[in-house]
């Protein structure tokens, strides 16, 4: 019979949540370094570096990867020979532990749940609760895989129950295009088959704790089913050539990972759950003995990636901007941003469309006329910082905004990540705008470029307020111009035929 304290178990769990939100598992910084160093898209290669330059700079910092802290998700296994001193259940001390993690003031991480969901979505204010899945097992120790996952890349889970006869393979690829770049490639593939419909979802998710070994799998070659379908996915996924943040290129994916199940002789259940550029997991056992230790990477780990920005990348002044100052940049630029910008995501963006139509004016100071919005919830400051880490949301999800905000306030740009649908990018041809993209896993270095920050309005949004920024060559790249044309299109396309051609692909 093993005692686990609940102290020691809720210490644990804001223990471990604290160390994934700076550092990267190392199989992740390993497997990227080897994407960046073959990468033959300058763009997507641009992004690498900045991925990789943020990760260190987030390990030794101790700041969070991503601005979206993520949701918890712990897989939990109890021997059954494991009794426990304390008076909460399992899932209490693991919200006890995600709430004592989210708030602490050294590394305050963003509060990113709301309850309500169908209904007000009122923020909790301290990430609970957590999604916790709990098995009965053999023996008399704990097992913990926790993860904070990114709303971004989770917002393009799929699932669907084929025919026996159908392709698997066919549908994942046909699936994984129609993801764009909202999941922040490249990152890995969690994919579940069979079991039943919540079955193979679980899968899925449980498939994204494995570390990633594609580069090891594909040199010692497959040894079963299983491992054949997964390298034939990495390398049909990658030849799609999406590449990193949907720019083109050759690594779309790291590694893809799959867990299976028997099924109902009429089913064949699959889904597929995408992990994104801040990949964030950490398993740990408990034997009674105290509080789990975590092992930081080491310096020599991380690839001596300093990202710095291109030569001949434009430097604007946002201060006094004009659409025709806006008309000649061209997709796959690099830009850096200088002067000040506001922000404004979800929240925000629903609440001055409802201002709009009853004919009320924007809160005091908020003005679009002839700027530029920046899609964010960051990180609340610690220290010194005038601003938490603050990279992108993805902006398909203000798409139905786009007309309102371009047509009725007078913007005229705005920063986001991953790609616009077909609308959005119709209105922004129309009011002649532009949309560009932040690099989203490269939050921190991102916050580097922002010199003051200050609520402007909507203070009881939190993260979603919106803010005003005021930032030194802040980079980002045009991903639509003016003209309508997207990057998102550009940039696959091209690469997808360039792939098709490269007579060897180190990473393929």
């Amino acid at each position: 019979m093993t005692i686990i304290r609940q102290q020691d178990f809720i210490d644990s769990v804001a223990d471990a949540l604290q160390f994934i939100s700076y550092y990267h598992p190392v199989d992740f910084i390993r497997a990227l370094a080897k994407a960046y160093e073959i990468e033959q898209s300058p763009a997507a290669k641009d992004a690498m570096a900045q991925i990789l330059a943020n990760s260190r700079m987030c390990a030794m910092g101790h700041r969070p990867i991503c601005q979206d802290t993520g949701i918890v998700v712990a897989f939990v296994k109890v021997g059954m020979r494991v009794r426990w001193d304390g008076d909460l259940d399992l899932v209490g001390m693991v919200n006890e532990g995600v709430r004592r993690a989210y708030l602490d003031p050294g590394n305050v991480l963003r509060a990113s749940i709301v309850s309500d969901p169908a209904g007000e979505r009122r923020n909790t204010r301290d990430n609970t609760p957590a999604v916790v899945h709990v098995e009965l097992v053999k023996g008399d120790r704990v097992e913990v895989s926790i993860a904070a996952k990114g709303g971004g890349s989770e917002n393009k889970a799929v699932m669907k129950m084929l025919n026996p006869g159908d392709d698997i393979v066919e549908w994942v690829l046909q699936s994984v295009e129609g993801m764009g770049a909202g999941w922040c490639p490249p990152g890995m593939l969690g994919i579940g088959i069979g079991g039943t419909a919540e079955k193979a979802v679980l899968l899925a998710k449980e498939a994204l704790m494995q570390p990633m070994d594609m580069h090891e799998l594909k040199a010692r070659g497959p040894a079963s089913r299983i491992e054949a379908l997964r390298i034939e996915l990495y390398d049909r996924i990658n030849a799609l050539g999406i590449g990193a943040q949907g720019l083109g290129g050759l690594t779309t994916v790291l590694d893809v990972k799959i867990l299976d199940y028997p099924t109902h002789a009429a089913s064949k259940p699959v889904a597929i759950i995408p992990n994104c550029a801040a990949t964030r997991h950490v398993h740990f056992e408990m034997d009674g003995s105290g509080r789990a230790e975590f092992a930081p990477p080491v310096l020599s780990d991380y690839t001596d990636v300093h990202w710095q920005p291109a030569k001949d990348a434009r430097r604007v002044n946002l201060d006094g901007i004009t659409r025709e100052q806006i008309s000649d940049w061209q997709p796959g630029e690099t830009i850096l941003l200088s002067g000040k910008l506001l922000t404004g995501r979800d929240a925000a963006h629903k609440r001055i469309a409802e201002m709009l139509a009853r004919g009320e004016k924007l809160p005091q100071g908020v003005d679009f006329k002839n700027r530029f919005i920046y899609y964010v919830g960051p990180v609340d400051p610690v220290g010194s910082e005038v601003v938490g880490p603050a990279g992108p949301t993805t902006a398909t999800r203000m798409d139905k905004y786009t007309e309102t905000m371009l047509g009725e306030t007078g913007l005229i740009g705005m920063i986001g990540k991953a790609e616009r649908g077909p609308k959005a990018i119709e209105v922004i041809r129309k009011h002649g705008a532009v949309y560009l993209i932040a690099v989203g896993g490269a939050a921190y270095l991102v916050s580097r470029a922002v010199r003051s920050a200050k609520v402007l309005a909507f203070a009881d949004l939190g993260m979603e307020a919106i803010y005003e920024f005021e930032v030194e060559d802040m980079p980002v790249t045009v991903a639509v111009d003016s003209k309508g044309r997207s990057v998102h299109d550009i940039g696959p396309m091209e690469w997808k035929k360039r792939i098709a051609i490269i007579p060897v692909r180190a990473n393929l």
